[in-house]
């Protein structure tokens, strides 16, 4: 055992001023989680509202990921330098006066620019909550406890946007969504300055804007080629995009082996534990975000469920995801991680196969597939985000942090762009117009479920009814499909943990 090793095993302990300050990093952790999913069952709300077309509605969805992703790199380097409290502070008031905004959006346009923006600060908010828990928590056993708690409130915060959001959108408009941002917020605004010290890398290089900006032109191309990619097929300009990310990205990583003090630490990614529990992370939050989108729209548009009762019926999935990813860290002291993670991944791969053989039809079945889901990633991600920072050093912790988001970010892209774009390919591929729809309406039914249910309310009669009966069969079908492709990422998740992580013990 190492001397480094040694001193995480038998460090001091945090005291009651650690786990008090855990509980005022938690609530960023659930605002940004609970955000990427929230929206998915305000979309009708904002449909009928705003009236976005198919494309608009995934980027009011996607907007905050993609500027989100582009900038975390930026975010945690800026949080090495300047400060990681700092960083967060920032980022929390601006979160909270741009959420006021974007409530009161009146085009799709405006909500789109708003969700940008929300990004931006989004940025600021992540990296940092993560990296000030490896400086607080310097005992091994503790930290995996805290990091537990981070993952998965992370992980359980994405299932509670769409139970919050059902809450309030019972009785409010779908703009009180955002409002959320501002009792979750202002807690954590006054609690973080008493409680969470300061950190910063102690020889941090210059700020290198070329890194910046060479960090941004690789990410960002990348994420909107996905989902070009999802939408035109390759056929659009995704293989342009591609390239250009690339070609950025490479560039990227040739600047920060030459310089002295590089922005990010390319030598992290020569870690097997490190990269393989970023593909990890990656890989089962772009399939935890894929179900969350067709579930919700499935729950609230086909069942006809509220939407709080849509929200209630993936209370047990969440409640799974909880004590999975607490109970699973007295496991990890025991059990190498490799074992751990993709053992924990074949629940989730079963509930995908559920919803794939049981389709979405049986409502009994969709709250199993969550629960048996929900229980697999939440313990898989609590052991990958362990490793993440176990694999990086200290005053990397912001650097560590934001790659670690960025792969939480991009999976929340991915499961909106790729699989939400299989599942509307699939929908207007299928969707069979029944005579007696208008050709305008027939037009606006292709588009989205939402905007099919809305033309078979004004249609009524038996025409309407059919219209209702065609989308629900062709978005169920889509579900399906996508249902299969989810199950086969979520393998590939356990094939990289069962290859890449160390074969010791972790802690050994």
């Amino acid at each position: 055992m190492s001397h480094a090793t040694t001193i995480e095993q038998t460090g001091r302990k945090a005291g009651w001023r650690g786990w008090v300050a855990l509980v005022a990093l938690m609530l960023p952790v659930l605002l940004v989680s609970v955000d990427n999913t929230v929206l998915s069952f305000a979309l009708p709300g904002i449909s009928a509202d705003l009236e976005p077309t198919g494309v608009e509605q995934l980027w009011i969805i996607d907007a905050y990921s993609l500027v989100l992703a582009g900038l975390l790199v930026t975010a945690g380097s800026l949080g090495d330098r300047f400060g990681r409290r700092r960083m967060l502070l920032i980022g929390a008031t601006g979160f909270a006066v741009v959420s006021t905004l974007a409530a009161f959006a009146p085009s799709a346009e405006l909500l789109i620019a708003a969700r940008a923006a929300l990004g931006v600060f989004g940025a600021l908010l992540m990296p940092s909550t993560l990296s000030l828990l490896r400086s607080i928590f310097t005992h091994r056993d503790e930290r995996r406890l805290a990091l537990a708690v981070w993952a998965t409130m992370f992980s359980a915060g994405a299932a509670l946007g769409p139970i919050v959001g059902g809450v309030i959108l019972e009785h409010f408009w779908w703009g009180a969504v955002f409002l959320l941002a501002i009792p979750m917020l202002i807690p954590m605004l006054v609690l973080v300055p008493l409680v969470v010290p300061e950190s910063r890398d102690p020889r941090p290089g210059p700020l290198d804007l070329v890194s910046v900006l060479l960090s941004m032109a690789a990410t960002v191309p990348v994420v909107y080629g996905i989902k070009e990619l999802a939408v035109a097929g390759l056929g659009g300009p995704s293989l342009v995009l591609f390239i250009v990310g690339g070609v950025f990205g490479w560039l990227f990583v040739r600047r920060q082996r030459r310089l002295a003090v590089p922005m990010l630490d390319m030598a992290l990614f020569q870690r097997m534990g490190f990269t393989g529990a970023i593909l990890v992370n990656l890989l089962s939050v772009t399939a935890l975000v894929g179900f969350l989108y067709f579930g919700a729209q499935h729950l609230q548009l086909i069942v006809g469920l509220s939407p709080v009762q849509a929200g209630l019926v993936l209370v047990p999935g969440m409640a799974a995801m909880i004590v999975a990813g607490i109970g699973v860290v007295p496991i990890a002291r025991r059990v190498a991680a490799r074992v751990v993670i993709p053992s924990a991944l074949v629940l989730s791969v079963a509930g995908y196969l559920l919803v794939a053989w049981g389709g979405a039809h049986d409502l009994g079945v969709l709250i199993v597939a969550f629960a048996v889901l929900g229980m697999g990633i939440g313990a898989a991600e609590t052991v990958s985000t362990d490793l993440v920072l176990t694999n990086a050093p200290p005053e990397k912790a912001g650097a560590a942090s934001a790659v670690s988001e960025t792969a939480y970010e991009l999976g929340a892209v991915l499961g909106t762009s790729i699989l939400g774009g299989i599942l509307t390919w699939w929908y207007r591929a299928n969707l069979v117009v029944p005579s007696g729809i208008p050709a305008e309406g027939a037009e606006a039914a292709r588009e989205t479920l939402a905007a099919a249910m809305h033309v078979a309310d004004q249609a009524g009669g038996t025409v309407g009814e059919a219209l209702r009966e065609a989308a629900a069969v062709a978005f169920d079908g889509g579900v399906v499909m996508t249902s299969l492709i989810g199950a086969a990422l979520v393998v590939v998740a356990g094939i990289v943990a069962a290859t890449t992580l160390d074969r010791r013990r972790e802690g050994a």
